[in-house]
């Protein structure tokens, strides 16, 4: 059985949704794409920042290209408050449950702010009560952290 099942979403058109209840700590969906150059992600227009994109800086040289409908991960969204958090290890990105999901619950991450010049370019729909407002990528790729799991 899926943890997750899309549906539509109170932050942005769809969302991922919990299927059951889902415990601390487990492991919910890979985030799935096309491994890039980090050069090539930052010359191809594809990742100007005024598109939706769904990228991932992996390390140095490499970044994960999310953009395909294959990967269903793409689909949660940002809230000021998640429940979720995504960790990479290796050329790999997991989504896992940051605290216990209740069957039904939005699955959501941070996608990570950086109040630069630009900011107000990506206003939050996660409407918590302790939403910023805003959503920023740093540059053009979101940050992952890096995981022992």
């Amino acid at each position: 059985m899926r943890l997750y099942k899309i549906k539509k979403s109170k932050i942005d058109k769809n969302g991922l949704y919990a299927n059951c209840n889902i415990k601390k700590g487990t492991k919910i969906i890979e985030y799935k794409g096309k491994i890039i150059s980090v050069k090539k992600s930052a010359e191809d227009p594809k990742f100007d920042n005024g598109k939706a994109i769904y990228l991932f800086n992996l390390n140095k040289r490499f970044d994960l290209d999310g953009d395909f409908k294959f990967n269903t991960a793409r689909l949660i969204n940002h809230s000021c408050n998640p429940n979720c958090e995504v960790f990479g290890k290796g050329l790999k990105i997991w989504v896992y449950a940051m605290k216990n999901i209740k069957k039904g619950d939005e699955l959501s991450y941070d996608y990570g702010f950086s109040y630069d010049e630009d900011f107000k370019n990506y206003p939050c729909k996660c409407r918590s009560k302790n939403c910023a407002g805003f959503i920023v990528r740093e540059g053009s790729r979101w940050r992952i952290k890096k995981s022992k799991r």
